[in-house]
């Protein structure tokens, strides 16, 4: 089925996705392997994949996106890149958004860090209150003196991709880097006010610097290079379905030039069980999804939707 939404649309199916978490963590056994199979193919841009709870069918946001929509919110784009583009609605009911720091190298304007405006942040807002929307009164930065209300995270350079871990109780952003590293950070779901760094850091290093002050940022639980032709990471979500059970509380993510699926298991603040899955020739992926089950998808710039499934 090929179905044209906005992100804003979809989002809301995310948070009753996925199944109770095992009893302990589970180890994954070296001759535990992944695969991938297409779901669907001759799709135009794919970027999301998600399903309401309870029902079998898939919904395949296209970069095309629905003429039936409502504005929310908009925000001046000074240069042509870095705009964010996730809406995700989070596990406390708010609407969730990610924006990038207004494009060009190294934010000139220093968006990242300034809370006075809406972009290399994300945002946390009501849209149930509100027309188009209100300001939860328990943000971060509501009723300070230059900061703008809406902001629950800030200095990103461009989160592409977020997720929240129900069961974990976490929130997994991963950052696109400048031209060094690419991250993911990973902190409580229920933490606001978080400053991820940019753009004083890029991953755990100064940016442009041999020094920096660090104190008060957040630094990523997980960092690479942009060796091996990599160049965008691409987040995914924890797997919490039941068809894989080796895998369950694995982080997956890629990246959109190298093309690889990589997961991690984050426990006591460190990323643990770090493996890299030979899954063959995906394409550039675009975004990762979630069925009602909890199981997993990845979507390609060639138009395709693909399935992580055992391998054979």
């Amino acid at each position: 089925m090929r179905i044209q939404l906005t992100t804003l649309f979809i989002a809301a199916a995310l948070s009753a996705c996925g199944s109770d978490p095992p009893a302990g963590p589970i180890v994954v056994p070296p001759e535990f392997n992944l695969s991938v199979t297409e779901v669907v193919g001759g799709l135009s841009n794919p970027l999301f994949v998600t399903a309401p709870a309870g029902d079998s069918r898939l919904f395949v946001v296209e970069q095309g996106g629905w003429d039936r929509r409502k504005l929310i919110l908009t925000v001046a784009q000074p240069f042509a890149n870095h705009k964010g583009g996730l809406n995700l609605f989070g596990p406390d009911g708010m609407l969730y958004i990610g924006l990038g720091d207004g494009g060009n190298a190294g934010d000139p304007l220093g968006n990242g860090q300034n809370r006075g405006t809406l972009l290399g942040k994300i945002l946390r807002i009501d849209v149930d209150r509100g027309d188009p929307y209100s300001v939860p009164a328990d943000n971060p930065f509501v009723g300070q003196q230059g900061a703008r209300g809406e902001i629950w995270a800030y200095g990103l350079r461009n989160p592409w991709r977020f997720a929240f871990d129900l069961p974990g109780g976490l929130l997994f952003i991963a950052d696109v880097g400048q031209a060094r590293f690419e991250e993911v950070d990973v902190v409580a779901a229920n933490r606001g006010g978080v400053n991820y760094g940019w753009n004083i850091m890029e991953g755990v290093s100064c940016f442009n610097s041999s020094s920096c002050n660090q104190q008060g940022l957040e630094l990523p639980v997980i960092t690479y290079d942009r060796s091996g032709g990599a160049c965008s990471i691409t987040g995914g979500f924890v797997y919490r379905g039941a068809s894989l059970p080796e895998i369950a509380g694995h982080y997956f993510y890629s990246d959109y030039c190298a093309g690889f699926l990589k997961s991690f298991r984050y426990q006591n603040g460190s990323a643990v069980e770090q493996r890299v899955w030979d899954v063959g020739s995906i394409g550039s992926i675009t975004s990762f999804g979630e069925d009602a089950a909890g199981e997993l998808y990845m979507t390609s710039s060639s138009g395709r939707v693909y399935r992580i499934v055992r391998r054979s």
